[in-house]
């Protein structure tokens, strides 16, 4: 069944934002604004059957080293952005509803969830150098080194492909409606969203050599080096697993809407959609840090260590902060 079954769910509150928005395509005044909020609401999209005129919803977001990249999921498209001011570099068009990224190498792989298929994007211009079929409802996303781990929503399964010729080597099945997916070395994790459970599969064979019982609805997953981390999108929680056997180190509560979450510069980063914040995270004991608003219903959220970025579905905009700024922890509501 093809349909996004977390929108219209969401609760959001108002919340200001830290700074004024930027007007489509623009550069902000970094030195005055160092944490700002660029909108693409005027963004062009390209023509692609189904899309939307000017597009929206951006779900996920992913930096590659030069480039952060958007998935505008109902324009179909990919926006291309500079990091140091948010200009528009370029849009790109790919299959029908884009709701996740993985950078992989050179190259950006999109998943295409009412296409059944991943677009890989060279990272340099934007080309698009193919597209393959997967499962049905390819939503999620994680890159090994070698292979594509794609999350097949409505069938239940995660399909393996190679990198570099999109050959699809197999498909696992996992528990119901896989979102997010990750790598932590030797397995891939994944978020069976329906189930309240994450399945670990060896990343070498695709066999399930576990599933383990986390908080209700988990959405993102995330892998810092030494733990696996969780959101529980219905359960307004954190879970931080230990990776070789699956225990539950602790559990944190969290922002209402718990969705995209990532590590980098020495914090985890978890986008609380139904809060519009974006929440730090000690990676020792998963206590909340410091909180930061940011624009409309973040679903997406990236790290290159200097900057953190937030794809917010809400209002069609991107938000970015350094770190350093997140300063203060309020307690969600």
């Amino acid at each position: 069944m093809r349909h996004h079954r977390l929108a219209g769910r969401l609760t959001a509150a108002v919340v200001l934002l830290a700074s004024a928005a930027c007007a489509p395509g623009t550069a902000p005044d970094a030195a005055r604004h160092p944490t700002w909020e660029i909108s693409l609401a005027g963004v062009a999209a390209p023509t692609t059957p189904g899309g939307d005129a000017v597009g929206g919803g951006p779900e996920a977001i992913v930096v590659d080293g030069t480039n952060i990249w958007v998935a505008r999921q109902f324009a179909n498209s990919l926006v291309r952005l500079r990091p140091r001011d948010g200009v528009v570099l370029g849009t790109v068009a790919v299959g029908e509803r884009p709701v996740a990224l993985v950078r992989a190498g050179a190259d950006i792989w999109v998943a295409n969830l009412f296409s059944n298929t991943v677009t890989r994007v060279r990272a340099s211009d934007g080309a698009v150098l193919a597209t393959y079929p997967v499962g049905d409802g390819p939503g999620g996303l994680a890159f090994d080194g070698t292979h594509i781990w794609v999350a097949n929503r409505e069938s239940d399964t995660v399909s393996k492909v190679r990198a570099s010729d999109g050959a699809r080597l197999g498909d696992f099945p996992v528990g119901t409606r896989p979102l997010g997916l990750a790598y932590d070395g030797a397995s891939i994790w994944v978020a069976n969203n329906q189930a309240d459970t994450v399945t670990k599969l060896s990343a070498a064979t695709g066999a399930a050599l576990g599933t383990f019982a986390v908080g209700r609805g988990p959405f993102g997953v995330a892998f810092d080096g030494k733990n696996v981390w969780v959101s529980s999108f219905f359960g307004a929680s954190l879970s931080r697993l230990r990776p070789s056997d699956g225990a539950v180190l602790s559990v944190t509560a969290v922002g209402d809407g718990a969705a995209g979450v990532t590590a980098g510069g020495g914090s985890v980063w978890l986008a609380e959609s139904g809060t519009n914040t974006v929440a730090r995270v000690r990676p020792t004991d998963g206590a909340v840090l410091a909180r930061l608003a940011v624009g409309r219903n973040p679903f997406g959220v990236a790290t290159d260590g200097a900057q953190v970025w937030s794809a917010n579905v809400g209002n069609d905009s991107v938000s970015r902060f350094p770190p350093a700024t997140a300063s203060a922890a309020p307690s969600p509501s």
